[in-house]
């Protein structure tokens, strides 16, 4: 599951914050704990297992859909108004492996820990030193090895994504938006529709292209930051509403085997949804959602939802299989426990995590910053001390 962070390269936090993304994306990773904890407590997935209740679980993954989407939303809203220019590549390239990678290496030194103290990650072996070498330099969708963290394979997308993330802002100004999605997802779905038939080309599959497309997508709708009033104005939250709803209508009568061994074809197909989405709340639409996903706990939730998304999955796996599963019987009562268990657990596990490895490195976005942020932090102690007269001694 990427998890996806925010980007702001050429303006000010304030100016490049929108209400409501950093909702959805905390969400979108509670999504993907609760989807975590459904696996543990219905094995054979992708079969239809578990509560009908409890079925639209199953589909975890379509909260990294979320993510990607959000992420070239988030990403491409600063050059929008810069006239689709990043002013520098190199700060650019620091930015993101500045934002991604210091809290992930720690996540990935942790949960190698986990797999080898504890338990591995199911279906998974223990971490072997490839392990260590291929997600270190995130490679994993490249080279085979056992992984230490069920959501881990997203991060190395994401960073493939980063890659051509300034050809396609080059496109964008030379072309124009809608010649760079069109010859995006064209390429992609001739990727898609050849793979069945041309190894070579089905051997691109792992690399999940769908979420190119889908990264593109989020890259123009960004455009509408800068778009003209009458653009604004539209009604985009209905626009999502009508191409969310058939395509979830027809995942739910197709069933989750099905949908997970077309996930290529469904993620394309949620995707123009994804993109009204953030169209919409951009413009500050539907206001009570916008409101709802802008108040402190759900913005503070998207605060650390990648440390979240990094750190959850061996907490989940761990106390669920080695605490939860050998005290409960299968079934309705386990997934619950687990629930209540490891969801909070994850949650509070991950926010100190994150103020350690991820938020000090939101908050100052150099390492000269950075530097001064923690002398201003051992220093306060003196200063407090200097600033408050003798107390006379006081006896019993």
């Amino acid at each position: 599951m990427k998890y996806v962070s925010s980007s702001s390269d050429q303006t000010s936090p304030a100016r490049s914050r929108l209400a409501g993304l950093d909702g959805i994306r905390g969400l979108a990773a509670l999504f993907v704990v609760l989807h975590h904890s459904w696996l543990m407590s219905f094995p054979g997935f992708p079969a239809p297992v578990g509560p009908w209740w409890a079925a639209w679980l199953a589909y975890g993954h379509f909260a990294v859909v979320i993510f990607i989407v959000l992420s070239g939303f988030s990403l491409a809203v600063s050059p929008a108004r810069n006239e689709w220019r990043i002013n520098s590549l190199r700060r650019f390239a620091f930015r993101r492996a500045w934002r991604i990678l210091p809290p992930y290496w720690p996540a990935l030194l942790y949960s190698c820990i986990v797999a080898w103290t504890l338990v591995p990650q199911p279906g998974e072996g223990a971490p072997t030193l490839k392990s260590i070498v291929v997600h270190g330099l995130l490679l994993q969708d490249v080279f085979g090895s056992p992984s230490p963290n069920g959501a881990f394979w997203s991060i190395a997308v994401e960073a493939q994504l980063y890659l051509v993330f300034p050809l396609m802002l080059l496109i964008i100004r030379r072309w124009g938006a809608s010649v760079m999605l069109s010859a995006v997802t064209l390429t992609v779905v001739l990727v898609g529709a050849l793979a069945p038939i041309v190894r070579p080309v089905g051997e691109l599959m792992r690399f999940t292209p769908q979420f190119a497309a889908l990264f593109a997508l989020g890259a123009v709708a960004a455009g509408i930051v800068v778009a003209a009033d009458r653009w604004r104005a539209l009604p985009w939250h209905w626009f999502s509403l009508a191409a969310a709803v058939p395509v979830a209508l027809f995942i739910a009568i197709i069933g989750p085997e099905w949908t997970v061994k077309h996930f290529f074809w469904v993620d394309l197909s949620l995707g123009p949804a994804f993109g009204f989405l953030l169209a919409a709340v951009a413009t500050g639409r539907p206001r009570s959602f916008v409101w709802l996903l802008d108040t402190r706990p759900v913005r503070s939730l998207g605060s650390f939802s990648y440390s979240l998304y990094l750190i959850h999955a061996p907490i989940v796996v761990s106390v669920h299989t080695l605490l939860i599963a050998p005290n409960t019987e299968p079934g309705v009562g386990q997934f619950l426990i687990t629930l209540a268990v490891c969801v909070p657990l994850s949650v509070v596990a991950a926010r100190l995590f994150a103020g350690v490895f991820e938020l000090p490195f939101t908050r100052n976005r150099s390492v000269e910053a950075l530097k001064q942020a923690l002398l201003r932090r051992n220093n306060q102690p003196e200063q407090l001390a200097a600033a408050v007269p003798d107390s006379p001694a006081v006896t019993p």
